[in-house]
């Protein structure tokens, strides 16, 4: 799966070579990474109650290893939690409001989100650094840091980009130590296919 993943991203880029979206995603992915190594808080990752970014955090988790980002894997915050799911999987909406100055929140939105708003806006007043993915312009981008626009007319989905988005965090800017280009990572990958290990979400 994470070869496939790979694969899919370097042909995506292939295909958007020298349109807008291929510097959008790569200048929103370098953003995120900036944010989270700058200040080192931590990284939240919040849906909707009907859009929650699964594969997203699977991702982010993914680069943060292979990268040797760890400030990249992020705690998924989930509108329907409960106190019995595993740890990883049990952080509700209060987090947003209990984020202190240092953290960066990833909002990721098809439209805007009403229920989050108010939220959104007690951590911003904290410090915390928003940033926001999908939702156009509306309240949501101009309470963020930083936002990228995934109008539903747009020639990519909000999962594709979100693919793109979380490979230019992993490669965006130097992480400790040598840094692993694409193709090295593609090439680890190939090798392990076999065997990947167990995926945490």
């Amino acid at each position: 799966m994470r070869h496939m993943d790979a694969v899919r991203v370097a042909l995506l880029r292939d295909v958007l070579a020298g349109t807008e979206w291929l510097g959008a995603t790569r200048r929103f992915g370098g953003t995120l990474r900036g944010a989270v190594t700058a200040r080192g808080g931590g990284l939240l990752l919040v849906g909707t109650p009907a859009y929650e970014p699964w594969h997203l955090a699977a991702h982010l988790v993914d680069e943060a290893a292979w990268s040797g980002t760890p400030e990249l894997a992020p705690t998924l915050i989930r509108h329907a939690a409960r106190p019995q799911d595993p740890a990883h999987l049990s952080v509700g909406p209060a987090r947003i409001t209990t984020a202190r100055r240092g953290e960066t929140l990833l909002v990721v939105a098809p439209d805007e989100p009403p229920a989050l708003l108010e939220r959104l806006h007690t951590a911003r007043r904290s410090g915390v650094t928003v940033l926001s993915l999908g939702a156009p312009d509306g309240e949501l981008a101009a309470l963020s840091h930083e936002s990228l626009a995934v109008p539903e007319c747009a020639e990519l989905d909000l999962d594709t980009v979100q693919h793109l988005v979380s490979a230019a965090a992993g490669e965006n800017g130097p992480p400790p130590g040598a840094r692993r280009t694409f193709r090295d990572r593609l090439s680890h990958l190939t090798e392990t296919l076999l065997a990947p290990p167990a995926s945490p979400w």
